[in-house]
């Protein structure tokens, strides 16, 4: 794809396809919340018929080409324009094509929760869950935040353990509760090896961390994909596309939606010159996922 080409994908398709609705549409204008940062005033402009883009809160624009760069750089990623043209072709492409399988979010929508404070995690109560679920203080730091929130509705705050995802959210966990600081999405993490020949990917992130505890490291060699919810297994997908992976290892549950995931990530694999997709299920089996798995081999129980 060249850039010419590119330029003749709409920006709406490609805003669709991460997963940003317009909030709001006029016959010449569509309105987004800026997939570039956070924000709740819509201020990133799409032009219809130019189909140019501008930020109002950035102050800068321009064509989808220029966007993509920028949105590579702000999920630190290789950003050049090659780069961009190849992530266009990947979200656009024959391949990906394909449909999954559609998911629904596991748990309703949250209240529009309010972050008060993030902080290396130091709550004795999260930190109590850690242990129960099999997870070192010190592993746990590498890759969740503690964090403090307040729900408007109810006036209450609370503690969670916060694991962010690629558009700026968070998903959260205590002892007590399981949602999400919106927005939804999923997680990637670099692996230790440069340009790496695996990726995993896993359901959740105490799945993640859990065989991040079984290896004894605090990453691993190839890269990792936390889907954060079956729902955003669509948005995994052009990850593997064309990136040069030879294998692909799914850590989903043992159960009828996980198996589902997993002939849906086995399908789109078929597709993939010279990927391989692994399920590691017999690894984890009869248990339900693997931080069950994990808490098994430690003789825990919540």
């Amino acid at each position: 794809m060249n850039i010419a080409d590119a330029k003749t994908i709409p920006m709406t398709e490609i805003l669709d396809r991460l997963g940003t609705p317009p909030q709001r549409v006029t016959q010449l204008k569509a309105w987004y919340l800026s997939p570039l940062r956070q924000e709740k005033t819509a201020s990133f402009q799409v032009d219809l018929k130019s189909n140019l883009w501008y930020d109002f809160g950035e102050g800068m624009g321009g064509d989808l080409v220029h966007f993509v760069c920028l949105y590579l750089k702000s999920h630190r990623q290789d950003h050049t324009v090659s780069d961009a043209l190849r992530w266009i072709k990947n979200m656009v492409g024959a391949a990906y094509q394909i449909t999954p399988i559609v998911f629904p979010e596991e748990n309703p929508p949250d209240p529009a929760l309010l972050l008060k404070t993030k902080k290396p995690i130091q709550h004795l109560g999260l930190i109590n869950y850690l242990k129960k679920r099999g997870i070192a203080l010190a592993l746990a730091r590498q890759h969740l935040k503690e964090l403090h929130l307040r729900n408007p509705q109810t006036q209450k705050s609370f503690f969670a353990l916060g694991f962010e995802n690629e558009e700026g959210g968070f998903e959260l966990r205590n002892p007590f509760f399981k949602g999400c600081l919106r927005p939804k999405a999923i997680s990637f993490i670099r692996g230790t090896t440069p340009k790496p020949n695996s990726i995993h990917l896993f359901e959740g992130f105490m799945d993640y961390l859990s065989a991040l505890a079984q290896t004894n490291h605090h990453r691993l060699n190839g890269d990792a994909i936390v889907l954060n919810s079956l729902a955003c297994l669509k948005q995994a997908l052009p990850y593997l596309h064309n990136y040069g992976y030879q294998l692909a290892y799914s850590w989903m549950d043992n159960d009828p939606a996980g198996e589902k995931a997993t002939a849906t990530l086995a399908d789109f694999c078929k597709t993939q010159q010279g990927l391989t997709h692994q399920p590691m299920n017999a690894v984890y089996a009869p248990h339900k996922d693997v931080n069950a798995w994990h808490m098994h081999q430690l003789n825990l129980s919540m």
